[in-house]
């Protein structure tokens, strides 16, 4: 996750309400996944995890009466209509992305129950192929949505905003979040977009030693995400007489994948309720 989006933390003056601060808070806590030891995979449903506790806070914050008077008054304003295309555009990266994942975790659940079976079973070769094939496609529809997002967080606060802090306050607050959820979408397709990787005799060394322990040190686990670790394995079997030891590595390594996919997929699923609830909230606020 090296190419991680870096998103830069906000500090709201001292005198904002509690809710704002509370959003800081998380933003801040989001900004520091990157260095957190856990997979690549972990990383990213935490980062959704998060997101899903931000957009908790930013309803209640929408739910402030002050909140809905000020969207009400200024409803024909540019920075509204910013507001209101935010979820929607997030909406469609969301969807897009679980659709992808959920695909994906069907492929990987064939490639495991192939794994299951006796080796030299031509069904394992087959899968393994299949399974190659689907990470392609994979890192193809993942470029693409990457290339289709812009990440504006350039925007300033009008001359009108400027002059009422607690409006200004709330509506860049608000253009955090959803700078945050860009980054956050953009880690995800940069994990789904790392290429295929082909096995090699030091790199599999190192990674089989890791994987048939059940541990891996923050230097190791640097060197390969789960998706980059079960190409090795599978690139290893497809070259070789699959032994014993080798196959159960694979599989290995496969479930581990399946279990991060799956909850990449559940994160995806809670984001993108929660996404619509938040546009449902300030269409409601700015129509009545």
């Amino acid at each position: 996750m090296g190419n991680r989006c870096h998103v830069r933390s906000i500090s709201l003056p001292s005198r904002s309400h509690p809710t704002t601060l509370k959003i800081q808070q998380q933003l801040n806590k989001l900004t520091t996944l990157e260095a957190s030891s856990t997979s690549a995979l972990g990383r990213t449903s935490n980062g959704l995890s998060g997101l899903e506790e931000l957009y908790n806070c930013m309803d209640e914050l929408l739910s402030l009466p002050s909140t809905q008077q000020a969207l009400s008054l200024h409803q024909h304003e540019k920075w509204v209509n910013e507001l209101l295309d935010g979820p929607v555009s997030l909406l469609d990266i969301c969807g897009t992305a679980r659709d992808v994942i959920s695909q994906f975790k069907e492929n990987v659940g064939d490639l495991q129950s192939a794994l299951r079976r006796r080796k030299g079973d031509v069904c394992i070769e087959i899968s393994i192929n299949n399974y190659i094939c689907s990470r392609k496609k994979k890192n193809k529809d993942a470029k693409k949505l990457l290339s289709a997002m812009k990440m504006d967080n350039k925007a300033g606060a009008s001359p009108l905003l400027d002059q009422d802090h607690q409006l200004s306050t709330m509506i860049r607050v608000l253009r955090e979040v959803n700078i945050m959820s860009i980054s956050i979408f953009q880690s995800l397709l940069l994990l789904l977009s790392t290429p295929v990787l082909k096995s090699r005799p030091s790199r599999w060394s190192l990674l089989s030693k890791f994987m048939h322990k059940g541990a891996v040190s923050c230097e190791e686990s640097a060197e390969s995400t789960e998706l980059e670790s079960v190409d090795l394995a599978l690139g290893v079997l497809s070259s070789e007489e699959a032994k014993l030891e080798t196959m159960q590595i694979a599989r290995k390594g496969v479930e581990a994948l399946e279990v991060g996919i799956e909850g990449l997929e559940k994160g995806l699923e809670r984001m993108f309720r929660r996404l619509v609830k938040t546009r449902a909230s300030l269409l409601n606020i700015i129509t009545h």
